[in-house]
């Protein structure tokens, strides 16, 4: 009897990791930067509503009672380790993490690409890894940094080993881009806009580069890093790199948009529910309440909690998300003066977020305290539920001013790390 015999070949349909990791064509690179793009959204509804509703910015007032029991310690109860909010984000942004590692391989195991056009996807790589990292590490204060062997994982390590992996992937980052040409050889969507060359996505590498600075504490180093992004003191707040959405097959909506309330409808079964503090600390004629939130037509109470607004941060189900925005970065330039003792360049920062929010200048002391109490102020309001809060007050030690709403209610300040990860 003859037989034939037949070389293996890679399912078209279903390719596999090996198939691109090894030989990779520059379409499948592509590919791998689309989902990496696409990926970077995961988990971004968990981030903001869970680490938001245990910094007291909101509830989340739906059937799901975990949000205003296990994440405000309802009578004594404790964040669990294996449910939805404590692995949601952290597989999110893992998946993207992950996609991220096989492009870093890919790329360097083809002829498919040449030598500036692999600075490119590197570049673009190193800088989306740290920034999926820094979500992370804000959430959960440890990360995983080497997950390219399923088989063999990095350990996970503590948040300044973390950061400064970060901000070493940065550096390489930037020096990637600096050495990409004028033009990717890939395509980024339209979130992108404006950050679609090498050139102009090595801004939005160094906007990331100053965010890492300010958290390791290093205003300096934070200030020159700033001075090669898109940072403007006098420009539009909304520049940015932006996280879009749509409709179709495979695509995701904005996971934070909820339709309003109405009259007629005054008892949405899903929504999110400013904290009543939000509304009572604003000072008067701030208009970012009534930008980001609406009067609901009756107060709204569930599980002994109560509030008069809701959120409305986005118009629909397809509005952008910010990666980070000028507004940020204008704030984060307040905090590196202000780590710096360059304290009326940060009173100068502060009072452009001021006139912003149709607020007069800034009155009090220009002294570090002051001053930093002023910066968390404004970074409370110009980002509120933006997975910011909750990392803001447990890195300058403040978790303990948090209100209790509750009797037996408790003050958790970070996310506990996957039971699965653990193992």
């Amino acid at each position: 009897m003859v037989s034939c015999t037949f070389d293996e070949v890679i399912d078209p349909n279903g390719p596999s990791v090996d198939g691109v990791l090894k030989g990779a064509s520059k379409g499948q690179l592509n590919e791998l930067v689309v989902g990496i793009e696409s990926t970077s959204r995961n988990g971004m509804a968990t981030e903001v509503m869970a680490n938001g509703t245990m910094a007291r910015e909101l509830y989340l007032f739906n059937a799901e009672p975990r949000y205003t029991g296990d994440m405000l310690g309802k009578g004594g109860l404790t964040l669990d380790n294996n449910s939805f909010y404590s692995t949601g984000s952290w597989n999110g942004n893992y998946r993207c993490i992950k996609n991220v590692s096989l492009l870093l391989e890919a790329v360097m195991n083809t002829d498919a690409v040449t030598e500036t056009e692999m600075n490119g996807y590197l570049g673009f790589a190193k800088t989306m890894m740290a920034e999926e990292l820094i979500q992370v590490l804000k959430s959960y204060g440890k990360a995983r940094l080497d997950v390219s062997d399923p088989d063999n994982m990095g350990p996970i390590v503590e948040f300044d080993e973390g950061l400064a992996r970060v901000r070493t992937l940065l550096d390489e980052g930037e020096q990637h881009l600096s050495n990409a040409g004028n033009n990717f050889v890939f395509e980024l969507s339209t979130g992108f806009e404006g950050f679609d060359t090498p050139s102009t996505f090595s801004e939005f590498n160094r906007a990331l580069a100053g965010v890492a600075a300010v958290y390791a504490g290093e205003g300096d180093a934070a200030l020159t890093a700033l001075t090669n992004s898109y940072f403007d003191l006098a420009g539009d707040l909304e520049i940015g790199p932006k996280h879009i959405f749509g409709l179709g097959g495979g695509d995701q909506s904005n996971p934070v948009f909820r339709v309003p309330s109405t009259v007629d409808k005054p008892n949405n079964g899903d929504q999110i529910i400013v904290h009543n503090s939000w509304i009572a600390d604003a000072e008067n004629g701030d208009t970012r309440v009534a930008e980001k939130t609406a009067l609901r037509p009756n107060p709204t109470t569930q599980d002994d909690l109560s509030g008069t607004h809701e959120a409305l941060l986005y118009e629909s189900d397809t509005s952008p998300i910010d990666f980070l925005r000028n507004e940020e970065l204008i704030l984060v330039y307040a905090e590196a003066n202000i780590l710096a003792n360059n304290l009326q360049d940060a009173e100068d920062a502060l009072n452009v977020i001021r006139n912003s929010a149709s607020l007069p200048d800034y009155t009090g002391a220009q002294t570090v305290a002051a001053l930093t109490a002023e910066l968390l102020k404004q970074r409370r309001y110009s980002l509120w539920a933006e997975n910011h809060r909750l990392f803001d007050l447990r890195r300058y030690g403040l978790s303990n001013t948090l209100p209790i709403d509750r009797a037996g209610d408790q003050v958790f300040n970070v996310m506990p790390i996957p039971l699965p990860e653990n193992n």
